[in-house]
């Protein structure tokens, strides 16, 4: 088995990591930070000093980081991967981040001799936790087949869609569809409510028919349930979007949703939600509506 470097221990990453300890690899993680999981240690993980290290000593380097510019900073800022890097060895950026940037880490990672893929993922801290997450990969063909097994022991839905850069344009759509899917189970329990139905009961009605989702099952009863401990965070969601709607302008392509979604998460950060779970996206409507949800 390759060894496997893991950058990025957080809510996310740590779970994925242990998944990758229990198949049996060797994992390999930086220091710089804090100590590591104390459970990751005791199923195995091995640590180093600096990312150059991690990328030294293993086969596969994985990065889990908030945003562009901490991927920037983990390949190619000082003791970065890329000075540790030697040829043969493949970098999978498993972050969610620019697209366009992608394609330039994905270029100077080949230049040093490496094979890169992006591989953003979706399915929040309660997919990394099952082992189901959605990963989607660009890069070449071979790289992938590479990484396939390693994939196989996070992930249930692994698509190879493009080339690099391709697989953080999936994941921005995605992000899409999560933003606004979230935001018409909150708009739709918010009236509800302010109508006098019990939102739980509603929920449950909605889940036997055409508007059932994942969303609506999940998210849909944090929202009931005031459970907002992160999953994934407000701050986060806004990056995205933030690619999302930078990439439309480029483009030329309208997102008013995009953009509507955007405006309540900022007004859910602007009132101390920054890192609370995106599905607290819901206080938004109801602050304006005068309603909150309840049990």
């Amino acid at each position: 088995m390759d060894i496997i470097g893991f950058i990025g221990l957080g809510i996310m990453g740590t779970p994925m990591a242990g998944h990758l300890l229990d198949a049996g690899y060797t994992v390999v993680a930086s220091d710089h930070r804090s100590k590591p999981p104390a459970d990751l240690v005791a199923k195995g993980l091995k640590t180093v000093t600096g990312h150059h290290a991690v990328a030294k000593t293993a086969e596969i380097i994985i990065t889990m980081v908030p945003d562009t510019s901490e991927v920037a900073d983990v390949l190619f800022g000082d003791n970065g991967v890329a000075s540790g890097l030697t040829a043969g060895k493949l970098v999978i950026d498993m972050s969610s981040i620019s697209p366009i940037k992608t394609k330039e880490f994905a270029r100077k990672i080949n230049g040093l001799g490496g094979d890169y893929l992006d591989a953003p993922v979706s399915g929040g801290e309660v997919g990394a936790r099952a082992a189901s997450l959605t990963i989607m990969v660009g890069g070449e063909e071979g790289a992938f087949e590479r990484a396939r097994p390693v994939f196989e022991k996070m992930g249930k839905n692994i698509t190879l869609v493009g080339p690099n850069g391709v697989g953080q344009i999936t994941k921005v759509a995605n992000q899409i569809v999560v933003a606004l899917t979230i935001e018409a189970v909150a708009e739709a329990l918010v009236f509800a409510s302010k109508a006098g139905a019990d939102p739980a009961k509603v929920r449950q009605a909605l889940m036997g028919g055409l508007a059932a989702s994942r969303i609506l099952e999940v998210h849909g009863e944090r929202m009931i349930k005031r459970s907002f401990a992160p999953g994934f965070r407000i701050e986060l969601h806004q990056k995205d979007l933030n690619l999302a709607l930078e990439g439309a302008k480029t483009l030329g392509v309208a997102l008013p949703n995009t953009s509507t979604t955007q405006q309540l998460f900022n007004a859910c950060a602007a009132n101390g939600g920054a890192k609370e779970d995106h599905s607290a996206l819901v206080k938004a409507l109801e602050r304006m509506a005068g309603q909150e949800l309840r049990e």
